[in-house]
């Protein structure tokens, strides 16, 4: 069944495995999440108004109405940014919704041709609806979990807010990259499925990028809804989405006159 609401919004959509792949057209972030149904988690990764993407003087205000808009379908909200551009939206998060945990990616591999301080962190805001569950059990080891069950775990030992994995560069990540210019690895996407969602629960990311969330959910056995704004970013997502995930459902000679629009 589909989540969002209308069939003809999805360009791609298969069965892989326990998980369920929806590509849809592209679309503004916005659009997106105001026309998809309930979901359990949101990933959010836009540009971060510096370099790569441009900039818009009203940033602030803007990332502010797309969170707003996937708390409204969502109990999981995550937000991808650098802390100097997000620290801006600690105090404008929903009324309903809390900040669960302030995330930081550490990589240690970060090119720079900048002299002075080289960026080794990006943020990442875990936002979440006051009821909303979330499972660190499912980052305990065999014997951990048979504790947890058997209620002797007074402590569950999550996983720490800071998370160590290298930028997919050079050599490093080879067999992720995709020449998307500001690819996430899946050792930092993973996690937040983890913490958020069981497996069949359904994560949407509305700016997917290169597909990091689909190939994340289809190894979890999550459903994904992906969307971008870019075409271009699309195919590579429909491309990655064949390699690793045996997405292999054909498209109508319909569905890709939309994708070269």
């Amino acid at each position: 069944m589909r989540v969002t609401d209308s069939e003809e919004n999805v360009l791609y959509g298969e069965t892989l495995r326990n998980s369920t792949i929806d590509i849809l057209k592209p679309a503004d972030v916005l659009q997106t999440l105001r026309t998809t149904q309930e979901v359990t988690s949101v990933i959010l990764d836009p540009w971060y108004n510096k370099g790569i993407g441009g900039e818009r003087k009203d940033y602030h205000e803007w990332l502010s109405s797309v969170i707003k808009a996937a708390c409204n379908i969502s109990k999981h909200v995550f937000v991808w940014g650098f802390p100097e551009i997000l620290a801006f939206q600690v105090q404008t998060i929903p009324e309903s919704f809390t900040l669960i945990s302030w995330l930081t990616w550490y990589y240690k591999n970060c090119p720079s041709v900048i002299r002075g301080w080289r960026s080794a962190q990006n943020t990442c805001l875990h936002l979440a609806s006051r009821d909303a569950p979330v499972y660190p059990e499912h980052f305990l080891n065999d014997e951990q979990l048979e504790r947890w069950r058997a209620g002797k775990m007074r402590f569950v030992p999550g996983p720490p807010s800071v998370l160590e994995a290298p930028l997919n560069i050079g050599f490093v990540g080879k067999k992720e990259q995709t020449k998307h210019p500001a690819q996430k690895p899946l050792a930092v996407i993973e996690p937040l499925i983890l913490m958020s969602t069981r497996e069949h629960d359904t994560v949407l990311d509305p700016m997917c990028g290169s597909g990091t969330t689909g190939e994340a959910c289809s190894r979890l056995n999550r459903r994904a809804i992906l969307c971008d704004i870019s075409a271009e970013y699309l195919s590579i997502t429909k491309k990655r989405m064949d390699q690793c995930c045996g997405f292999q459902k054909k498209e109508t000679a319909m569905q890709s006159r939309l994708l070269e629009k």
